[in-house]
């Protein structure tokens, strides 16, 4: 199945799989291919749209019987952190985020393995090979970063850089319009820092000094606990028949 829309892209339907969300579910998407000149717009206009990027593919959820995912995103001018965010906030200030390249690295890879197997022994992506690792940060057409959050050690304060060892990565898109947190993930040995939480809050504060309007968030699943912590960043906006409307996702669960 295709179809083409103004920009003159091709979308593609996936066949149906078990879906890892939902007991009981398939899921199927539908994909296009991002690249070219106008790679960087057409992302933005299909993230708006509620896709999400994974290398050079641009996909969203196109199931027949179910409508739980729902693309999500945080409103950065009247975000407000709560107390236990701001305790959070607090647990990390011994932390440095240094922006990168789209770059992989054995150090990232060391840790991006420790944090499946740690927690999600089995799942989809666990047997991901460092090649597999490497095309998933550097294949990109798009504005892409790695933010790479360390301890500071004794120069920080002078370089703006650590030596430390790594303790949390994102992969993030930068967007006309926001930031697009592709794929995050900690050392789980860390679980006192609730890092997962925190990258969250640092890329919020990061899009308030940018002047960008929202973080996006991927999607939200109605009854999937691993994405519920999702609701907590508010306020936030869900895609829906009629646009982006603001909504208290909690209401959903």
């Amino acid at each position: 199945m295709t179809e083409r829309p103004s920009h003159t892209s091709q979308f593609y339907l996936t066949a149906p799989s078990p879906c890892p969300y939902l007991q009981g579910q398939e899921e199927r998407k539908v994909f296009t291919h991002l690249g070219g000149e106008r790679a960087s717009e057409l992302n933005d206009i299909l993230t708006q749209g509620g896709f999400r990027r994974s290398q050079n593919i641009a996909y969203r959820p196109a199931c027949e019987r179910c409508r739980a995912c729902m693309s999500v995103r945080v409103v950065v001018s009247e975000f407000e952190a709560n107390k236990s965010m701001q305790r959070i906030v607090r647990k990390n200030r011994d932390l440095i985020v240094q922006e990168r390249a789209a770059e992989s690295s054995s150090d990232q890879y060391d840790l991006f393995r420790s944090y499946l197997d740690s927690r999600h022994p089995g799942g989809g992506m666990s047997d991901m090979s460092v090649q597999d690792y490497t095309s998933m940060v550097e294949e990109s057409e798009v504005e892409t970063r790695v933010f790479e959050f360390r301890q500071r050690d004794v120069d920080s304060g002078i370089t703006g850089r650590s030596q430390q060892p790594l303790v949390a990565v994102a992969l993030t898109d930068i967007l006309g319009d926001g930031l697009s947190m592709v794929y995050s993930y900690f050392d789980p040995s860390e679980a006192a820092r609730s890092l997962g939480t925190y990258m969250i809050l640092e890329h919020l504060e990061r899009a308030s000094r940018l002047g960008l309007p929202y973080v996006y968030l991927g999607y939200l699943v109605e009854g999937s606990p691993k994405m519920a912590y999702k609701a907590r960043f508010q306020p936030q906006e869900r895609l829906g028949g009629k646009g982006w409307e603001r909504q208290q996702i909690r209401d959903f669960f």
